[in-house]
C-alpha cells in the first residue's frame, strides 16, 4: 500500500534531501530523474566534507537553510538505525516535506501514525520495501517481512580466527571443530569454539547458534559478533569456528550461500578442510575445488585436511591426501587433533 515500485514515483517529489551519506544514500541520489540537492548525517566525520558534489549537513535544519527548495527527504539509514531515521521523518513531516525511506531503517506499514502525521500534513510518505511481493509471484511464497534484521558490525578480533570448513555436509566439521578446540587446550591456550549449527551441543563449544536460521545478510553480522562476544566475555588465544555445509558441494547447491557467508563473517586467519571420501549421500566435488574456491572468497589460507575415513576405500591413507595435496592430513575422530593444530600454529608464526 506505501511501497515504491517505480521510480516514476520518485521522480514527482524532486528535489530531495538525502539523509545517510553511505551506499544507499549514493544509490538514491544516481536514480535516473532524481535530483538531490543536499545531505545529512549524524557521523561528525562526515559532515562538513563533499559527498556527491555536496556538502554534508548534521541536520535537517541546516540543510534546509543551504536547500530551501527541497520538497522531499529521502532517508537511507542502515538496520539498527530506526531512532535517528524516526527522528528526521517526523521532523521533515512536520516541516511539510514529503517523505521516502526504507524498510531497513523505518518500515510506514509497522508505523501508521507517520502515514497519519503525513495526511495531516498534506504530505506524502512511502517505503523503499523488500519487494516480497515479486518473490512470492516468482516462487509463491513469501516471509510476511523482510529476515535481515540485525545491525552491521564492524570489528577486528585480536586472537586468530581458525575457519573449519569442508567439501559437503556431514564430513566432520563439527568433530574437527571440537578436537582443535581440546588440542588447544591440552596445549595450555585458551581457545574459543563457535558452533554455527544448532546440533552443535557437545564440549568444550562456547556456544551454537544456527546461522541457517538468518537471513545470508545477516549471517556475516551473527559471526563476527559471535567473535567479539567470546573475545570480551573469555580472551582467548584462538577461535575456532565451525561452518556449514561446502562452497562446491553439488547435489545440493542451497546452504553453499550459508558457507560462504559465514566465511565471509570469519574472515579466518587460517582454515582446515574437511572431506569424507566416498560419502554415502552427499556429493562433494572435492578438496581442490573446495580449497579454490575458499581461497577466492577471502584472503586466507587452508593449512590442513581432516579426514573423515568412514566410508574411505583401502587405499585411500591420510598419507595419500598429504601425497596429493601437499598438507598435513589426519583422522581427527582416531588421532585427535595435534598434528592440525601444529599446522596452524606454524603457519601463523610465519
Amino acid at each position: 500500500m506505501y511501497s515504491v515500485k517505480s521510480v516514476k514515483e520518485i521522480q514527482d517529489l524532486n528535489p530531495f534531501i538525502v539523509v545517510g551519506c553511505g551506499g544507499g544514500g549514493e544509490k538514491f541520489s544516481n536514480f535516473e530523474g532524481v535530483e538531490a540537492v543536499g545531505f545529512i548525517d549524524d557521523n561528525v566525520n562526515k559532515q562538513g566534507k563533499d559527498f556527491c558534489g555536496h556538502t554534508v549537513a548534521g541536520s535537517l535544519e541546516e540543510c534546509l537553510e543551504a536547500a530551501p527548495e527541497a520538497k522531499s527527504l529521502v532517508i537511507m539509514l542502515p538496520i539498527g538505525a530506526e531512532g535517528a531515521a524516526l527522528k528526521y521523518a517526523v521532523q521533515a513531516i512536520d516541516a511539510g516535506l514529503n517523505v521516502i525511506t526504507s524498510f531497513r531503517s523505518l518500515s510506514v506499514s509497522e508505523n501508521l501514525s507517520l502515514k497519519k502525521f503525513a495526511d495531516a500534513k498534506n504530505v506524502v510518505i512511502k517505503e523503499i520495501g523488500p519487494r516480497l511481493d515479486v518473490v512470492e509471484m516468482i516462487s509463491g511464497i513469501a516471509p510476511e517481512k523482510s529476515c535481515e534484521v540485525l545491525p552491521k558490525i564492524s570489528y577486528v578480533p585480536n586472537a586468530p580466527v581458525i575457519f573449519v570448513g569442508g567439501t559437503s555436509q556431514e564430513c566432520g566439521k563439527r568433530t574437527t571443530t571440537k578436537k582443535l578446540g581440546i588440542a588447544s587446550m591440552e596445549r595450555g591456550l585458551t581457545p574459543a569454539i563457535i558452533s554455527t549449527d544448532e546440533m552443535g551441543l557437545e564440549e568444550p563449544t562456547d556456544f551454537n547458534f544456527r546461522a541457517g536460521s538468518l537471513s545470508a545478510m545477516d549471517v556475516p553480522a551473527a559471526v563476527l559478533s559471535a567473535i567479539k562476544y567470546v573475545e570480551d566475555n573469555k580472551k582467548p588465544d584462538i577461535i575456532f569456528v565451525e561452518g556449514q555445509s561446502s562452497l562446491t558441494e553439488d547435489g545440493n547447491p542451497h546452504p553453499r550461500g550459508l558457507s560462504a557467508a559465514i566465511l565471509i563473517g570469519c574472515a579466518p586467519d587460517a582454515v582446515i578442510v574437511g572431506h569424507r571420501p566416498n560419502h554415502p549421500y552427499r556429493e562433494p566435488k572435492g578438496i581442490t575445488e573446495e580449497i579454490k574456491a575458499i581461497e577466492a572468497i577471502e584472503p586466507t589460507k587452508v593449512v590442513g585436511l581432516s579426514i573423515n575415513l568412514k566410508n574411505a576405500d583401502d587405499d585411500m591413507t591420510l598419507q595419500s591426501f598429504e601425497s596429493e595435496f601437499g598438507l598435513p592430513a589426519e583422522d581427527v575422530y582416531n588421532n585427535g587433533a595435534d598434528k592440525l593444530l601444529d599446522a596452524i600454529i606454524e603457519f601463523l608464526e610465519e
